[in-house]
């Protein structure tokens, strides 16, 4: 098989659609009920997708008026879904300003150990500002800032990973010496943010290091993405964005010394599946009729960084809102959102309809065959590696997208039938990572 597209399942309690507990078929505590992830992880599995995705953040995300926020611990929950599951990967969500280097790099390689080398790290810098007041700090520290701490906590964590050689077990009971100390190393970084000591009191895992997932679409983003990430989650709403961004990435990673094939470009796409085109779009209405507007408010205040005053349901957004250069938190997710209403010239009341499935995400509503062929559209024409398939009602959507969308990909030789390996970096072409950490120089002087 030649070239084949990556599928991760990006899963959100009841659906990703922001009224999808509504539904009557919906439960709406699926967030707290473990049996409820752990039947979409064995679908996900079934359809031999490469991972599973858990969002998080340290804070109390959007509210809990308008939508379930039970928000389980990411690394508890895939530690349970490492145990019903056997190969399909585990991404979890951490932010690199609200940690520790050492106490993740530690949950990171346990996880990995405990799963058999199927752990990823999501890696967030985490805009909200809410986030900052639960972690003693006024406020929160400014987009570059985060983006130099995180940096910096790539590269320490990166060395705690490595700080033993994957030979220094040595398990010998004639002699009584369990490791070779010559083969466990400090790392003795001192640095503008951190000063860790290591090594790491976990040995090296199963995948040298868990694979590294990135989400940042801003300028200070897609460099850090350029420089780490092996997979790169976006929102991208068309097929030109996509190929615009896809190149970009792909160059800035070649410029840091790195075969761009070995950054995997995954755009979200919120399937919305019927039997016919009208089934998809009844569907698709059914859903946006149950969207309160007052909570679609509440989520552009917070993305645009505006006063709600000014935003009028059945007005457009207001000239002010003219560019995203003074916002200091997701940046790149509220020009996408500018830069949408604009291109349609929508009102407020219709973007936040637009919003409600998929946040800015591509979202294609019709048949399996035509999502397929969306899917393969953009793969071929040089917008995506695969996709982040972010089912707006579940378990139904990813059920669905399993049985239906998934064999036709397969008809196609666009995805596995079953899996090939072991390990999460197995599921995504990549080596395992081998000897001590050297921070790649970027080529451009």
């Amino acid at each position: 098989m030649g070239r084949t597209l990556h599928l991760n399942a990006f899963l959100m309690s009841s659906g990703h659609h922001e009224a999808a507990w509504r539904l009557p078929e919906s439960d709406p505590h699926a967030d707290l009920d473990v049996d409820h992830w752990v039947r979409l992880a064995r679908i996900a599995e079934r359809g031999a997708l490469d991972s599973l995705f858990l969002a998080d953040s340290p804070s109390f995300w959007h509210g809990a008026e308008f939508r379930p926020v039970g928000q389980l611990d990411p690394f508890v929950l895939l530690s349970v879904l490492a145990a019903a599951t056997t190969h399909i990967g585990l991404i979890a969500t951490a932010s690199t300003t609200y940690n520790a280097p050492y106490n993740l790099a530690r949950r990171f390689a346990s996880l990995d150990h405990v799963s058999g080398g199927r752990a990823g790290w999501n890696i967030v810098t985490t805009p909200e500002r809410s986030a900052a007041q639960n972690f003693g700090l006024g406020d929160r520290p400014d987009h570059a800032d985060r983006y130099a701490r995180a940096t910096e906590f790539l590269d320490v964590t990166l060395k705690l990973w490595d700080s033993w050689d994957d030979d220094a077990v040595l398990a010998d009971k004639a002699s009584g010496r369990f490791a070779a100390p010559g083969r466990i190393h400090t790392i003795d970084h001192e640095g503008e943010y951190y000063s860790v000591r290591g090594p790491l009191n976990v040995p090296r895992s199963p995948q040298g290091r868990p694979l590294l997932v990135q989400a940042g679409s801003s300028e200070d983003g897609k460099d850090f993405a350029a420089r780490y990430a092996e997979a790169v989650f976006t929102a991208q709403p068309t097929i030109e964005d996509a190929q615009a961004f896809y190149s970009d990435l792909k160059q800035r990673a070649k410029q840091f010394g790195r075969d761009p094939s070995d950054v995997k470009i995954l755009p979200g796409i919120v399937p919305v599946l019927g039997g016919t085109v009208a089934e998809a779009e009844e569907r698709a209405r059914e859903l946006e009729e149950l969207i309160v507007p007052a909570y679609g408010l509440q989520q552009l205040v917070e993305i645009l960084e505006v006063p709600i005053e000014i935003l009028e349901l059945d007005k457009q957004l207001p000239d002010e809102i003219a560019g995203t250069q003074n916002v200091e938190g997701a940046r790149s997710r509220a020009a996408l959102v500018v830069a949408l209403a604009r291109r349609e010239r929508l009102t407020v009341r219709q973007l936040i309809g637009r919003l409600g499935g998929g946040r800015g995400h591509w979202t294609v509503v019709g048949t399996p065959e035509q999502v397929a062929d969306a899917l393969a559209t953009w793969f071929r024409e040089g917008a995506a590696d695969g996709f982040n398939v972010m089912g707006p009602v579940l378990p139904a959507s990813l059920a669905d997208f399993v049985e239906h969308v998934v064999p036709i990909l397969r008809r196609h030789g666009l995805v596995r039938s079953e899996y090939e390996g072991t390990t999460l970096r197995d599921h995504y072409g990549l080596t395992r990572p081998a000897g001590r950490y050297q921070l790649a120089e970027t080529a451009a002087a």
